[in-house]
């Protein structure tokens, strides 16, 4: 359970071997520990207002309000993302992230090859260069070679995320226009299937 704007959280790890541990405490205590406001979020976390306490309703209509929000959201950018050609995700259930896979033309992959860049770095970065829309190469996460991704977060109030996946659509698809969408080599046999 975790907090992560507020850097709180916690675990509960039941029937761990000794030796394991003694190293998951000394990870454990070679960190900082969260902020007094992360201490104090984390407190609520786990020991939320009961009923008939004062604050229970309007805690619940935030709870719900929030997670309405984000169920909203994921199932809009799901299917956002999922109408554009050349990116398919799935659908994003329990975070805060989508992260969808880009089909890029060869032309795209050889030049971010000249340019010494991943080809979804590249991708991200023109992104950012011509919409002010950042998102995270998934070459950082340790994605299947070959292929590309990137994450972004599904945070954002509905009609800015709405807007947001307008921008990165009509990005992708001059960035497809730029790159000639010529054969996407490998990956094109993939698309239906990703």
């Amino acid at each position: 359970m975790g907090e992560c704007g507020y850097r709180g959280g916690y675990c509960e790890v039941i029937n761990m071997d000794p030796e394991v541990k003694v190293q998951l405490i000394k990870s454990i205590s070679a960190k900082l520990c969260p902020t007094v406001s992360g201490q104090a979020a984390m407190g609520v976390v786990v020991n939320p207002p009961n009923p008939g306490e004062p604050s229970y309703e309007n805690f619940e209509k935030e709870k719900n309000q929030v997670l309405g929000d984000l169920y909203t959201k994921a199932r809009m950018t799901t299917e956002i993302l999922n109408s554009i050609d050349g990116i398919k995700c799935n659908e994003v259930m329990g975070a805060m992230y989508a992260f969808p896979r880009i089909f890029l033309p060869d032309e795209a992959i050889q030049e971010a090859a000249k340019r010494g860049m991943k080809p979804d770095t590249m991708y991200c970065f023109e992104l950012l260069e011509e919409t002010g829309i950042c998102v995270v190469p998934g070459s950082g996460f340790g994605q299947k070679e070959g292929t590309y991704h990137f994450r972004m977060t599904i945070l954002p109030p509905v009609e800015e995320l709405k807007q947001l996946l307008e921008g990165l659509k009509q990005f992708h698809i001059r960035f497809l226009a730029k790159y000639k969408i010529g054969a996407y080599s490998e990956q094109q046999s993939e698309l239906g299937q990703a």
